[in-house]
């Protein structure tokens, strides 16, 4: 009999790995609701700063535009300096962000505290991804992403039933700064608490940061892995439609097009978010236990949504009915889900030292769709008389633009995944048990 011998890079997991990846998380839940926060202000918003619905539509774009544009520095921040030391300082800009966003008066003070939110937002995810894959065996990597999202969209709970009543009972400035203190909480643990990797545990091989060239061969390599491009694909493709429902325009859809009024718009809002939990902790179990599952699974999810959303911008009447808005939202709640399976498809394309660095590339994909869609749904709005229907339908173009790149890129992919895990079993280390 043989036995396979633990290699450095696997991962022990454990109570502690769990206490650990937990703190990561729980930045991660903050960050979430920081960044969400607008969804339920936006009305407000307008009403704070007198402006249309394209300034109002600039407040996420902006957000997102340092995000996505972040992702690859911050990729590269992670393979370099570890996890404890971004996430510190993500922890930082997005309290700043927050708190600056509550004292702000003017259009202007307002937009540059978003976009300092997005910087330290951006920070977080990709540290998550690094410090779960340290600390837990790679087989669990799918459930261990799909769990730290669902947490993570657990902060969306948070703005739709917490902030949105604040808001009214107390006020912006006090509602606002008094959510900054979530930072500062997180902040103290993480610098007391947290650990890039187990104690004894051998890091992964160093690249070598210093040497001239290093960023440029490390994103070169990180792009030419078609793992790495289908995993942006599928990012972009799945997860912009929910995060513009929930970041900006759901409540002015389902307020001013669909006559709900906030209460009932806020509850639809929530059940995205719990859909999302549901649906998170499903594709995590199925892709965990069957790998081949990932593709048919993010297809799904791309069909489903472009479905619903066509037949509630369509539905002949002046409104849509309530089971169908049930149902979209509830599709929605997928969206996220969908887009973690891009992160499947380029962790096994990379080696460990270049991880942070291919997932800063996946993660640009959904957040730089949700920027172009979120520009395109404001300025459409002012053009046609806030129509809706008009406004939504890009969606669908973006969503076309996507799938027709995953279509591309997929055996591609899959055959480049199946030469490493043939050269991979090829390497294996075995001795007598």
């Amino acid at each position: 009999m043989t036995a396979a011998i633990r290699l450095p890079g696997d991962p022990p997991g454990g109570r502690r790995a769990v206490a650990v990846w937990g703190l990561g998380v729980a930045v991660y839940f903050v960050a979430i609701t920081y960044r969400t926060s607008l969804g339920v202000a936006g009305l407000d918003a307008a009403d704070r700063f007198g402006i249309n619905a394209s300034a109002l539509s600039t407040f996420s774009i902006l957000q997102l535009l340092v995000y996505a544009g972040m992702q690859i520095p911050v990729g590269l921040l992670v393979d370099r300096l570890g996890t404890k030391k971004v996430l510190t300082l993500g922890i930082v800009l997005f309290t700043a962000g927050q708190l600056g966003f509550a004292l702000s008066h003017t259009y202007a003070a307002a937009l540059g505290s978003r976009a300092l939110l997005g910087c330290g937002d951006a920070m977080t995810f990709i540290s998550v991804l690094r410090l779960g894959s340290r600390w837990f065996p790679t087989r669990r990597g799918p459930l261990i992403a799909q769990i730290a999202a669902l947490f993570g969209m657990a902060g969306n709970l948070i703005s739709t039933l917490v902030l949105s009543r604040l808001l009214h009972d107390i006020g912006w400035t006090a509602t606002f700064a008094g959510s900054a203190l979530g930072g500062a909480v997180v902040l103290t643990l993480v610098l007391l608490f947290l650990k890039d990797r187990p104690e004894g545990h051998a890091p992964e091989p160093s690249p070598r940061h210093h040497t001239p060239g290093f960023v440029r061969r490390q994103i070169t390599a990180a792009w030419r892995e078609p793992g790495t491009r289908l995993g942006m694909w599928v990012h972009f493709t799945t997860q912009f439609p929910a995060m513009v429902f929930l970041l900006l325009w759901g409540m002015p859809f389902l307020v001013e097009a669909q006559g709900l009024s906030r209460a009932a718009a806020g509850e639809l809002l929530t059940l995205v978010v719990l859909s999302n939990m549901v649906i998170g902790l499903v594709y995590g179990q199925v892709i965990s236990r069957h790998h081949r599952a990932r593709m048919p699974l993010a297809l799904g999810t791309v069909g489903a949504t472009a479905l619903t959303w066509g037949a509630a911008l369509c539905w002949p009447g002046e409104h849509a009915p309530h089971w169908l808005l049930v149902t979209l939202c509830a599709v929605l709640g997928g969206c996220g889900p969908a887009s973690m399976i891009g992160f499947d498809f380029a962790r096994p394309a990379n080696p460990p030292e270049r991880l942070g660095t291919a997932s800063g590339i996946v993660n640009m994909g959904g957040f730089t769709a949700s920027m172009v869609t979120l520009l395109a749904i404001g300025v459409l709005l002012d053009l046609t008389g806030d129509r809706y229907p008009v406004a939504f339908a890009s969606v669908f173009v973006l969503e076309a633009f996507g799938l027709a790149q995953i279509l591309r890129l997929r055996g591609r992919a899959h055959r480049r995944e199946r030469e490493r895990v043939v050269a991979s079993r090829v390497e294996t280390v075995h001795v007598p048990a």
